[in-house]
């Protein structure tokens, strides 16, 4: 599958899944413009990396996606948008009762409304191209639940619902929403929990793993590859009928 000749905006994509798609994207043809809320010399040099890498044009635009107008400017500032990944996230874990107001606002502000703002920013641009795709990362928490997730489960169940909603305003176009709904993915972040859980708890690295999969049937990490060729696969030809639909990447999660 070639995406030559498209361009792809990968939001929240300096690090972990991001950069990950980003990378099976370019790897796929397309052009490519990551972006953080950070705005470092090295946030630069992964998209020089990129474009040197895959011999496509890569860019990095910095924007603090907790600010709708921040969001919506990104897609103005790529100047072109055939494919959308909304990645960005952050997550805080907390009692309802004790959940602190700041972090339920940001959450929702980064996981859901930004969805939204380069959503409306970037439809006008697959129209005026005559093709699109917006790829939603989601989560399993998108479709189940766990305790103290409140505003994480609340905002990545309202991408789903989102894309959704969009799938059926573009359903006589040829645009198409979806979203992907990982489990546990193999990320810096993640590798890094694995010795701090097994200190924590004085076990085994091969153990905390364990523990880190509990509700992961197939007790393997999903990685960033496999989540990125399942983005190159929606924007395939094949998949040109699949739009509205939660892709889950969960070894069997929300099977239970």
């Amino acid at each position: 599958m070639s995406l030559k000749g498209k361009t792809a905006i990968i939001t929240g994509s300096n690090s972990g899944i991001g950069l990950g798609v980003a990378r099976e994207v370019a790897k796929a043809g397309a052009d490519v413009v990551l972006n953080s809320f950070t705005d470092r010399d090295e946030d630069h040099a992964l998209a020089a990396e990129i474009a040197s890498e895959f011999g496509v044009a890569a860019r990095y635009i910095q924007a603090d996606l907790s600010n709708a107008d921040a969001a919506r400017s990104l897609v103005e500032k790529a100047g072109c948008c055939d494919i959308l990944i909304n990645n960005a996230g952050i997550q805080h874990v907390a009692p309802i009762e004790d959940f602190p107001t700041a972090k339920w606002d940001a959450i929702i502000a980064i996981n859901m409304s930004s969805v939204f703002h380069t959503t409306a920013m970037a439809l006008p641009m697959m129209r005026q191209a005559g093709w699109g795709r917006v790829i939603n990362i989601a989560s399993a928490h998108g479709l189940t639940a766990s305790p103290y997730k409140s505003a994480y489960v609340a905002a990545k169940h309202g991408v789903v619902g989102m894309s959704k909603v969009v799938a059926l305003e573009t359903a006589r176009e040829p645009i198409t929403c979806n979203a992907i709904c990982p489990g546990y993915v193999l990320t810096p972040l993640v590798e890094s929990q694995i010795p701090a859980t097994a200190k924590e708890y004085n076990i085994s690295e091969e153990a905390a793993i364990g523990m880190l999969l509990e509700r992961q049937p197939s007790k393997e990490f999903a990685t960033t590859e496999q989540l990125g060729g399942t983005v190159v696969f929606l924007c395939s030809d094949a998949a040109a009928q699949i739009t509205g639909t939660a892709i889950s990447v969960d070894g069997g999660w929300t099977a239970l």
